[in-house]
């Protein structure tokens, strides 16, 4: 294949993509090939990937390309490559959950990838991620640790940071990641892609390997809100194998994607989002609130005095729930886990029941607050992270008021948790870059089950900009040998 019918096929988003398939204009093993050139390439560098699997790949792209020959389409998804976070069961393929001690290879699918795999999609591989999931910066030496494609000295954010690096850099048509507190969120801000974790429950967790069972989601990083509607399509059913989708899901997430907001109440917190936050970030925020009161939506200040005592009931139920999963872990791996990792679990060990029945206490009251909260405004909009990305070599920040330098594991997560801890949807759409390189992003949070609006809203902003039609530049060759050889 030309070089340059490769590349256009790895620039075009799902929607584009699915159209040539159904079309026959452009055939599954085509784009496969496409994509598995260019991961060659430009993974060596940039480490989205842990594992890729060209043969089953291929096997997959052959069969999908006969049932287009033979009349049938199975729909938006059908012979497009996408790659999924190394936390899910992938049949035939090694979950190692970004450790050094997990080498099984899975016997059957998590019921996100089923699902996937029902409409037609094709898994590239598994892709990067901090230890355990259990990190907001994708830092892992076990792995490689995932580089920022728009400066890779930087990081991708976490923990699903091989999605959002894939994504981005064309590596995959779409990502699977998971969000406990902003692990979706997170990436994709900082790799200027967008990234969706849905109502908690609308999507099972079955055969993702936990790390807080009450806040886990799986969900969609792609490169267009439309894209990631179509991922939510596939991916938002009743599953009978897990009780955790428990949410009635009947929505056609697509429809009215493309109509004016007009009159829609979008609330702007003026307490704890805008707090101690880098300056470019809160610029580029504000430039995004202006396109909205362009479009005809109303942005009017907002208080949200819960939003300390959610993060705070977050942190000890997240720290409590992960300790629990992963304390025979430690007891078998310490000596190769990482010790930040080690370090980290051991602080929900002693955390007692009354801490944690207080902490559900409190995620019942935010929850009511919130609902009242979401009758007088329709959307909560804030930035998606305090800070742009920092370098992998040195991550720390120096946000105002932070009374120095702190590591940034402390306040990246800071403004996606308010949406974990209350089970509410929350995307993350490109609002800009900062001075580094580093993208920017803007998280927008909706009612319960108001994924289509969510969608909506964040379509007409993607539409109003051009953040989503950039494109990082490709590393070079040399880039490419020379920080394989440095890892």
């Amino acid at each position: 294949m030309r070089a340059d019918v490769a590349n256009d096929l790895t620039s075009l988003d799902v929607a584009s993509l699915a159209r040539l398939i159904s079309t026959a204009k452009v055939s599954p093993v085509e784009v496969i090939n496409a994509y598995l050139d260019r991961i060659a390439k430009f993974d060596p560098v940039l480490h989205a990937y842990i594992n890729v699997y060209p043969e089953l790949a291929l096997e997959a792209a052959g069969a999908a390309e006969q049932t287009v020959a033979e009349g049938n389409h199975l729909g938006p998804l059908h012979g497009v490559p996408i790659a999924v976070k190394d936390l899910f069961l992938s049949k035939n393929m090694i979950r190692t959950c970004g450790t050094s001690f997990m080498q099984a290879k899975a016997s059957r699918d998590a019921a996100m990838i089923a699902r996937l795999k029902a409409g037609g999609a094709i898994i590239l591989g598994t892709l990067n991620l901090h230890e355990l999931a259990y990190g907001p910066t994708g830092i892992n030496p076990n792995s490689g640790t995932a580089r920022n494609p728009w400066n890779r000295e930087l990081i991708c954010g976490g923990s699903s940071s091989g999605s959002g690096c894939a994504t981005a850099a064309r590596l995959a048509a779409a990502a699977l990641g998971s969000d406990t507190g902003g692990s979706i969120r997170l990436p994709a801000s900082l790799c200027s892609v967008v990234g969706l974790k849905q109502t908690y429950g609308l999507t099972s967790s079955d055969g993702i390997y936990p790390l807080c069972e009450s806040f886990d989601h799986g969900g969609p990083l792609a490169r267009t809100v439309r894209d990631a509607g179509i991922l939510l399509q596939a991916l938002a059913r009743p599953d009978s194998v897990n009780g955790s989708a428990s949410v009635a899901q009947s929505t056609e997430y697509l429809i009215g994607l493309d109509q004016n907001i007009k009159g829609i109440r979008i609330g702007v917190p003026a307490n704890f989002f805008f707090d101690d936050i880098d300056p470019e970030t809160g610029s580029a925020v504000t430039g995004a609130l202006s396109v909205f009161e362009e479009l005809g939506a109303i942005v009017e200040e907002v208080e949200i005095p819960f939003a300390e005592a959610a993060v705070e009931a977050w942190t000890t139920i997240a720290l409590a729930e992960a300790w629990a999963t992963n304390e025979e872990n430690i007891i078998n791996h310490e000596i190769v886990m990482s010790p930040d990792i080690v370090e980290r679990l051991q602080l929900g060990k002693n955390i007692d029941e009354n801490a944690i029945h207080e902490a559900r206490q409190i995620r019942e009251e935010v929850q009511q607050s919130m609902t009242s909260l979401l009758s007088n405004v329709d959307f909560i909009a804030t930035p998606t992270s305090p800070i742009p990305a920092v370098p992998i070599d040195n991550p720390m920040t120096n946000v105002i008021g932070s009374g120095g330098e702190v590591h940034a594991a402390v306040v990246l997560g800071r403004f996606t948790r308010l949406a974990a801890f209350t089970g509410q949807p929350a995307i993350s759409v490109p609002c800009g870059f900062a001075s580094n390189g580093s993208p920017i992003g803007l998280q927008l949070m909706a009612r319960w089950s108001d994924e289509a609006n969510l969608l909506k809203i964040a379509y007409a902003y993607e539409q109003a900009t051009e953040w989503h039609t950039r494109r990082p530049e490709d590393p070079t060759v040399n880039d490419s040998v020379e920080k394989s050889r440095s890892q």
